[in-house]
């Protein structure tokens, strides 16, 4: 069940009020995970039981995605400001600089952090922003496409495909190496949470000239890719490692763009690694 931690943030029209959702589970030092463009803090599902073994683990939606509202007028949803709203969301819920895994757009928003030194360690999966512009075209113009096609299935056959290993790879084969593995429940809810997403677009034109190009010096990072993304190519992740030259460059055998049901355990050792 999600929980809400509701704060304020400073504009050129005054302050104004941020509510994001999470959900916190497990004991131990701080993990944060962060989801990608169009997803749920309902991604990491797969690997939460094994992380919240050895560590308290708050996974969230970030603005405009999942049960988060999206963000009120003059908050751009640049990476900047997401990455302020991060750190304001963990001064409110006492989070003294927790451990960050995040996925694509979450991984972009994880090595940022990190580069603050707001974090004690970063793994980024499949991180965005090391793309050229011919790369960076073909992701967003995919993601829109999935968009498209999301908000085109009437929920009826939206459930009617989830309830087959071939359906399941209708909806999300773009994104996962193994969409059987998906349950039918979470193929249909991750579809849904596209759809609606408040923050897709404004998300996605946001990061139209983003690229990361700061070292994260002095923390332990690991950066690691799906042999099998169909979004962002792994050659990406070699582009990572000259800008990151400290990090660990992680290759996930048969996972795709989002690895955390594709090879939930090797997702969890490879972020518990990195954070120990």
């Amino acid at each position: 069940m999600a929980t809400t931690a509701s704060f304020t943030v400073g504009t050129p029209g005054g302050p104004r009020p941020v509510s994001l959702a999470y959900e916190r589970t497990g004991a131990g030092e701080p993990l944060l995970l962060l989801h990608g463009i169009g997803h749920h803090r309902q991604a990491w599902d797969p690997v939460i039981p094994v992380l919240a073994v050895e560590r308290d683990v708050i996974a969230v939606d970030l603005p405009g995605f999942g049960a988060s509202p999206g963000l009120p007028d003059g908050l751009p949803y640049d990476l900047t400001t997401v990455a302020s709203l991060l750190r304001a969301f963990c001064e409110e819920l006492g989070l003294d600089r927790p451990h960050v895994a995040g996925n694509s757009l979450g991984g972009l928003l994880a090595l940022e952090l990190g580069r603050e030194k707001r974090v004690r360690s970063v793994t980024a999966f499949s991180p965005a922003g090391f793309w050229t512009e011919r790369e960076r075209r073909y992701a967003f113009g995919t993601l829109r496409a999935m968009r498209l096609a999301a908000g085109s299935l009437p929920l009826p056959l939206i459930e009617r495909l989830s309830r087959t290993p071939a359906g399941r790879a209708v909806l999300t084969s773009t994104i996962y190496a193994r969409p059987g593995r998906r349950s039918p429940e979470a193929a249909v809810r991750e579809t849904v949470a596209l759809r609606e997403a408040a923050g897709f677009h404004q998300t996605l034109a946001a990061g139209r000239d983003v690229m990361f190009t700061d070292d994260v010096p002095g923390l332990p990072v690991t950066i690691a890719w799906g042999s099998g993304d169909r979004l962002l190519l792994r050659r990406q992740g070699i582009r990572a490692k000259h800008t990151v030259p400290g990090a660990r460059l992680v290759r996930l055998p048969g996972c795709g763009h989002v690895p955390m049901s594709d090879d939930p355990a090797l997702v969890a050792r490879v972020v518990l690694d990195t954070s120990r």
